[in-house]
């Protein structure tokens, strides 16, 4: 573990980087911030995966902290802690397989998913008590690191376009599940997901898994690995070959997801191929 050094100036660079060359992309997006994050192989030789403590969560700071493979994990009025687990549980777009028995549920459920329709409802209800999904490695209850200073950070990320988050809807328009988490590039941070009706969360997985391989994001960050995502198919990759992948990653082109860019999609087209749609 590591108190990381503190730069003397401020990088004060604006993080739209749509201008920027995807070859110059991946330095960059990494100098943002005013924080120097160490090398977890360095500081964390053991694996234990916690790496730094300090700082603040500033869209800049956060931003480079993922481009790094760091993300922040701390309970209320602690100080903010860095992770970089060791191993690291992904999920290959291409490769996820929904069951059966989520297959026949979504051809005879009326709901529809959205993108970035919701964020702020999506990420108050991930904070509420249960387990599930991203992050389900804490007993029930025990969710107490989505607070209100959590919130405030990943609501700013969302308006710089950098977080996103994928809805679901029942035939009322009511929301019974959703999922959300942060696109750099080609990958995915995913950071938490709920439902409040059977399987809404899976389903919202399901659209997530199918987005990401239509905008060419090769690679999904589940962070630490839990029963329930290993049963959608996730897998377990060494710390050192996910961070490789990872710079890789946020250097490479993806289709951009934006507030109004995608067409509502009704569960029930999940299986057919480019069930997305851009809005025209």
């Amino acid at each position: 573990m590591s108190d990381f050094a503190k730069d003397n100036d401020r990088i004060d660079i604006n993080i739209n980087a749509a201008a920027i060359a995807p070859e110059n992309f991946r330095q960059y997006i990494k100098s943002l911030g005013r924080y120097n994050f160490p090398d977890p192989a360095m500081v964390d030789p053991d694996g234990i995966g916690i790496v730094a403590v300090g700082g603040d969560l500033a869209p800049e700071t956060l931003i480079s902290a993922y481009a790094q493979g760091l993300f922040p994990w701390f309970n209320e009025d602690d100080p903010i802690a860095w992770w970089c687990p060791e191993p690291r549980c992904v999920m290959v777009p291409k490769d996820y397989k929904p069951s059966k028995s989520l297959r026949k549920q979504a051809g005879r459920e009326r709901w529809q998913l959205t993108l970035n329709q919701a964020f702020d409802d999506v990420i108050h209800a991930c904070s509420l008590p249960r387990s599930d999904g991203f992050n389900a490695a804490l007993p029930e209850g025990e969710h107490t690191w989505i607070h209100s200073e959590m919130i405030d950070a990943y609501t700013e990320l969302h308006a710089q376009g950098f977080a996103h988050s994928i809805e679901v809807w029942d035939d009322k328009q009511h929301l019974i599940g959703g999922v959300y988490g942060l696109k750099i590039s080609g990958i995915y941070f995913g950071e938490s997901m709920f439902h409040v009706a059977s399987n809404a969360s899976k389903l919202a997985f399901w659209g997530l898994m199918r987005l990401c391989e239509q905008s060419h994001v090769e690679l999904v960050d589940c962070q630490l690995p839990n029963d329930h995502l290993l049963s959608l198919g996730a897998e377990i990759l060494p710390r050192a070959k996910f961070l490789l992948e990872l710079d890789t990653l946020i250097g490479s082109r993806s289709v951009k997801w934006q507030k109004d860019s995608h067409q509502s999609l009704a569960v029930s087209l999940l299986d057919k191929p480019q069930p997305w749609q851009l809005k025209v």
